[in-house]
């Protein structure tokens, strides 16, 4: 349904032929963190070192603990993220590969088939 053309810009072609419609990455990165951030549970998301390393390299497929891969037909995701204390990790690790496959099928109808949640930290504060 989507295709990745030049520097992540995702082409969704309509089936009428009427044209098409370019998402950039940024807004498939805006989308999922806002979906990642509306869970309860989730305190904030994360960067990491390898977002400095490609961040050197000049390209822009990581945005705050987001990464958004469209490799052969299948839209992969991954979230870095700081979970609140008195949290179950992996309930709210279940809730944002949840929420972030459904704000994307629902706002732009790409189906992610992988989400895949790092939990970098505990936060601590009240």
């Amino acid at each position: 349904m989507a295709d990745n053309i030049k520097e992540n810009i995702f082409v969704i072609q309509s089936d009428e032929g009427e044209g098409i419609i370019q998402l950039a990455d940024y807004v498939v990165t805006s989308i999922v963190a806002l979906a990642v951030t509306e869970v309860d549970g989730v305190s904030k998301l994360t960067g990491d070192i390898t977002r400095d390393l490609i961040a050197m390299l000049g390209k822009k497929s990581l945005s705050k603990g987001i990464r958004v891969v469209y490799d052969e037909n299948k839209l992969r995701v991954a979230v870095s993220v700081e979970i609140k204390y008195g949290y179950n990790i992996v309930d709210v690790s279940t809730s944002i590969q949840k929420k972030v496959k459904q704000s994307l099928y629902t706002m732009t109808g790409l189906e992610c088939d992988v989400v895949n949640v790092r939990v970098s930290g505990i936060d601590f504060s009240e």
